[in-house]
């Protein structure tokens, strides 16, 4: 008796001493305001809360920036290599500086690891005064492309994230600047530096994203924290595939709390989906019959092949298309003939339009007198 007594008791005691552990291993609560799991290329949101809260994210904001500037460099506005002079506007610059002053030269590299790694504001106003002349013109890009995006939650003020109340962005939003960001693969590099140096080894570099140098999936984008918004991360993972997911998180209590649900988002990105295609080649689409019009048939296509993120557990998807059995002229190009759905089993992945691919003219008395006459002709 004296022996189950003695096992039961350091049954007890084994259990006070674990619990606690696997209670805080399990904990995963939520202190961000808003946050978002997003597929780069798709832009498919697969995890989400407050998505489209409007929220102040502060020098989170800095990479519409960074993405302008890309822009810039991509389509050889500037190169690399070329070297850019201060103006007198880098003088009493606040935040983050690589001590630039009216007249310093650096290159284009230069400049864009200070704002990259070092979230330099002196470099930001040396770049976007290269870009669009002036800040004010440079700021009325940044809100004119983040129209073009189809963001209609997202104002900026200002292109170095200094806090202004005025200023906000969602998560959703965001998410989707770093999905156009990602795609430039020269930025990869920088965004993986946590350390460097500028201006001839005499100023360090240090980026406030302890997962440039800790996650090995990282290739981008940004961290940063405020009084005002709290801790905020952008956080970009690739596999070897090359599928990457986005994870973006806003107004979190703490750094931790930041980093931890960035990287448990991305992580159940990586384990529990898949980008898959809908591959429907056109040839399948026989061409629809006409009444009435100039033509007898049309071709008929996809509007897009698409790609789509599914959950892993999903197998190869079947298609069901919807047609009439023909058409009326007039035809336009473009026009909605059908739709061709794709399933999961019988679960419903996505549609896409099938569209006619040519303009089929009604006929009239006009077009089969001169279609005769040519006959005649003939």
């Amino acid at each position: 008796m004296r022996k189950i007594i003695a096992v039961f008791i350091s049954f007890v005691v084994l259990l006070t001493i674990v619990n606690p552990l696997y209670t805080i291993a399990d904990d995963t609560t939520n202190s961000a305001k808003a946050y978002v799991l997003m597929e780069a290329t798709t832009q498919t949101v697969l995890d989400s809360e407050n998505a489209d809260l409007r929220l102040n994210v502060g020098y989170l904001s800095k990479l519409m920036t960074i993405l302008l500037i890309a822009e810039d460099i991509e389509t050889g506005k500037y190169l690399m290599s070329t070297e850019l002079t201060a103006s007198s506007t880098v003088t009493g610059t606040k935040g983050a500086v690589v001590w630039l002053e009216a007249g310093d030269k650096m290159t284009v590299e230069e400049l864009l690891k200070s704002v990259i790694i070092g979230n330099a504001n002196d470099a930001v106003t040396v770049l976007a005064e290269k870009s669009e002349q002036t800040i004010e013109k440079f700021v009325m890009r940044m809100n004119t492309e983040v129209f073009d995006l189809g963001l209609r939650n997202t104002a900026f003020y200002s292109p170095y994230g200094y806090y202004d109340e005025r200023e906000y962005t969602t998560a959703h939003d965001m998410a989707v600047i770093c999905s156009q960001l990602a795609k430039y693969e020269f930025l990869h590099p920088y965004f993986k530096t946590w350390r460097d140096f500028v201006k001839s080894g005499q100023t360090e570099l240090v980026s406030e994203n302890r997962l440039a140098n800790s996650y090995e999936r990282h290739i981008g984008f940004k961290a940063a924290h405020s009084d005002e918004t709290g801790y905020n991360i952008a956080e970009g993972g690739m596999d070897e595939s090359g599928t990457c997911y986005i994870s973006v998180v806003l107004g979190a209590d703490s750094e931790d709390d930041m980093y931890r649900q960035a990287k448990s988002l991305l992580k159940s990105g990586f384990n529990d989906y898949k980008v898959t295609a809908t591959m429907f080649p056109d040839e399948m689409l026989m061409p629809m019959k006409i009444r009435g019009g100039c033509d007898t048939a049309v071709e008929i296509v996809l509007r897009r092949q698409s790609r789509l993120v599914v959950p892993k557990s999903v197998g190869e998807l079947s298609t069901a298309v919807v047609l009439p059995e023909y058409l009326t002229a007039p035809v336009k190009k473009g026009q909605i003939i059908g739709t061709a759905a794709f399933y999961s089993e019988k679960n419903l992945v996505c549609e896409i339009d099938i569209i006619a691919a040519d303009n089929v003219e009604k006929l009239s008395l006009g077009y089969v007198l001169k279609k005769t006459l040519c006959n005649i002709i003939k």
